[in-house]
């Protein structure tokens, strides 16, 4: 992520000015108030993934308004989801009032007037309503209600902007837009969860959300050596024949991708040198392997060598 400001950077008595003009070009025109602190300390760092951006913010206490003169000034005609990281973040919007906890997502809309508090630090994404295939009056029961993010698609969404706000992105075109596809995705598979509306989301945007559904479900399951694909189906409420012509599509199957992913945690591991006094088999054990036979036999096939000696070789390596 590009950082675009640090209040750091200015004179204290031009800091908010500076940032309200930041967040006027890069997100919409907003006027700010500081609340019980005279001087203001933040920074805004962006990116652009296609046709989404993503934004970590951090400030001190103040309050936002936006009101319909400012609307009328520039309306980017975007929905924003706010994941609150820390501080409080309370928003009034569309007749609603919602405070949002650390970890939790809201939703409100550069269309419509709105008057917010906070302070802490959030992520912001940015989504032009013209790309969400969801009907706008639908979204009226979401908008300025705190939306969970430590479970199901919101957790999902989360775990993504958290991770593209902590490690960025490679810098290609394709890329972002690759990326900017993934959130889309997602953002529209919390809101038609909380709609209950899936069946307007297009058959190929369920599937990629689903794909990463069941993929972060494997990932949590990795270290349970009973986890089988039925199981997998069953959490999802879709039939076994469907899961593995889910990871059809992407080349594989939903068994030779635990097992990679559990190959490669191990191999993680082996060449980490915090774990060089851990034994191999309990490696393994950790990631799905219980019988040392079994993972021995997996590795070799996957990298060519067995394990001790990748581990001897990775060791020597680093000196």
């Amino acid at each position: 992520m590009e950082k675009v400001f640090d209040s750091k950077h200015f004179p204290k008595a031009d800091a908010l000015s500076a940032w309200e003009e930041i967040i006027r070009d890069a997100v919409m025109p907003t006027d700010f108030r500081l609340v019980g602190i005279k001087t203001f300390r933040g920074s805004f760092a962006t990116a652009s993934l296609g046709p989404v951006q993503i934004s970590r913010m951090a400030y001190s206490s103040f309050c936002s308004i936006r009101t319909q003169r400012l609307i009328r000034v520039s309306d980017p005609e975007c929905l924003q989801f706010a994941l609150a990281r820390s501080g409080p973040h309370v928003i009034e919007q569309n007749r609603s009032n919602a405070s949002a906890r650390p970890g939790e997502l809201l939703l409100f809309d550069s269309s419509r007037p709105f008057d917010s508090y906070a302070d802490g630090e959030a992520l912001l994404l940015q989504i032009p309503r013209r790309v969400l295939p969801l009907r706008a009056h639908r979204l009226d029961r979401v908008i300025a209600r705190p939306l969970p993010g430590t479970q199901g698609t919101g957790r999902l969404l989360a775990e993504f902007l958290t991770r593209m706000a902590r490690d960025g992105y490679s810098r290609t075109t394709q890329d972002a837009a690759r990326l900017g596809t993934v959130a889309l995705d997602l953002a529209a598979a919390v809101l038609a969860d909380h709609l209950d509306r899936a069946a307007e989301i297009p058959a190929d945007s369920r599937q990629r959300a689903l794909y990463l559904c069941v993929t972060a479900f494997v990932q949590r399951r990795l270290g349970d050596p009973t986890l089988t694909p039925g199981e997998v189906a069953a959490a999802h409420h879709i039939s076994l024949r469907s899961l593995h012509r889910l990871f059809q599509q992407h080349g594989t199957s939903i068994g030779s991708w635990i097992r990679n992913r559990r190959l490669e945690h191990c191999r993680q591991d082996l060449a980490d040198p915090r774990e060089r006094r851990t034994p191999i088999h309990a490696i393994a054990a950790r990631w799905g392997f219980p019988r040392p036979g079994d993972f021995t036999r997996a590795f070799r096939a996957a990298y060519g060598t067995t394990p001790s000696d990748y581990r001897h070789r990775a060791h020597q390596a680093d000196g």
